[in-house]
């Protein structure tokens, strides 16, 4: 019997974790059951920022895969992974924390709209606490869809520091850009920051030695993923430009009556991917 396909979905904002309803937050909450109804095995991670209540969405710690220690230059992170089920749809997300770094703390910016200094610091851990999660479940994803800008270095470790690993070797790396941008520059030292064994310096040249804003670090993303799909009508004109020039495959945006067209039109983008000769 054939297994089912598997989709791992890094997912920067998903609705009913961070309230307000916006199309990113719906679609990204929408993918994984309308994948999970046609036949797909799925695993869903988001960063567990501080306003997210665990009472009231009932998280609770996955010993078995926390534990480990991220170092990011001379620091040691705990890596702590939480997990919440949405019941109606019968599926799991799972919490990217630390306590440094998440608890307590408001989505990118605080009460004030002030992006947070350290953001770069959560950009490196939430994507290689995805990865080592991903790992320790034994868990071999065919497609990746890396949504939002705190997802964008995991295209980059996949393809490098863990591109030998046989759970992402034969991944598809799907890079959905919208329309939600940060402000403030990460500082001039990121490259070397979000350096690990087997990332080198000519991995991450195009970043180096400057302040790396959006554009900057979504055109790292294009450059590791293998297909980029447009997942809100406003996405950077300047990020498509150079997307379009990769020759990847592309999805573009086009308007859906509904969450489930939407859905529809990745998934038969995904399979046409996954079986090119169909």
């Amino acid at each position: 019997m054939k297994e089912p396909n598997r989709i791992l979905f890094i997912s920067q904002e998903i609705y009913p974790y961070l309230a307000e309803e916006t199309p990113i937050r719906l679609l990204n909450r929408q993918l994984p059951e309308f994948f999970q109804a046609h036949g797909y095995e799925t695993r869903t991670f988001m960063p567990k920022f501080g306003e997210i209540n665990e009472r009231r969405n009932q998280l609770h710690e996955v010993i078995r895969l926390s534990g480990m220690n991220l170092i990011i230059e001379e620091s040691d992170h705990p890596l702590l992974i939480k997990v919440a089920s949405i019941q109606q749809a019968r599926i799991q997300i799972y919490f990217i924390d630390n306590d440094d770094l998440f608890h307590r703390r408001k989505g990118t910016a605080n009460e004030s709209g002030e992006e947070y200094a350290d953001n770069d610091d959560r950009v490196i851990f939430f994507a290689r606490g995805v990865i080592e999660a991903v790992k320790k479940q034994r868990w071999t994803p065919n497609v990746i869809l890396c949504s939002g800008w705190m997802s964008a270095l995991a295209p980059l470790y996949l393809k490098t520091a863990y591109g030998d690993e046989p759970f992402f070797a034969n991944s598809k790396i799907v890079l959905a850009l919208d329309d939600q941008e940060y402000i403030k520059p990460f500082g001039t030292r990121f490259a070397e920051k979000l350096r690990i064994d087997g990332v080198t310096n000519t991995d991450v040249r195009s970043i180096a030695g400057f302040p790396v804003g959006y554009e900057e670090l979504m055109r790292l993303a294009i450059d590791y993923s293998d297909a980029i799909v447009y997942a809100t009508p406003h996405v950077n004109q300047r990020l498509i430009n150079y997307a379009e020039t990769k020759g990847k495959p592309i999805l573009p945006y086009e308007e859906a009556d509904n969450l489930e067209a939407a859905c529809r039109r990745q998934w038969e983008f995904y399979g046409k991917m996954l079986n090119p000769d169909e």
